[in-house]
């Protein structure tokens, strides 16, 4: 019973990571739905995944398979926005998620570069949160994403 309940939970996980990575490879924003993966897995994969996706050039497909995830990537700027998923999930549905991603923090920090994230993880953090549920995308809707934030920040003020 346990065994059954633990396979559905992951049937509906899809998203494992999501990575922010700048030109250098160096990891500026990692956020893991698979509790499986221990520190050490974890950083040994990025490794992995970054030095695969920075070494494809931009003719290439955004999407690699790299041991049990499909991997797809986008760049903006000087950022990529890496996403590992189950191997069947919809490749579209991804990259339509990534740029919502983008577009929801660009919203917030005045078109976004990697020093916003660097400066503000906590808050590039709390907009990954409110986008996502155990590795399900619950919520795309940038107004609603943005305003426990933005009520967040006038109360600090």
């Amino acid at each position: 019973r346990d065994r059954d309940r633990e396979r559905e939970r992951e049937r509906r996980m899809t998203i494992k990571f999501i990575l922010l990575v700048n030109k250098q490879g160096q990891t500026r924003l990692a956020k893991y739905t698979d509790e499986f993966l221990s520190v050490d897995e974890r950083t040994m994969l990025e490794g992995e995944i970054v030095r695969k996706c920075l070494s494809r050039t931009e003719k290439q497909c955004s999407i690699i398979q790299h041991r049990n995830y499909k991997v797809i990537y986008r760049r903006y700027a000087s950022l990529f926005f890496l996403v590992g998923v189950d191997e069947e999930e919809n490749e579209l549905a991804i990259m339509e998620f990534i740029h919502c991603v983008v577009e929801t923090m660009d919203r917030y920090f005045g078109n976004v570069c990697e020093l916003d994230i660097m400066f503000h993880i906590e808050k590039a953090h709390f907009l990954l949160d409110e986008m996502l549920l155990n590795g399900s995308i619950l919520d795309t809707n940038r107004s609603n994403i943005l305003s426990p934030l933005q009520m967040l920040d006038k109360a600090q003020q």
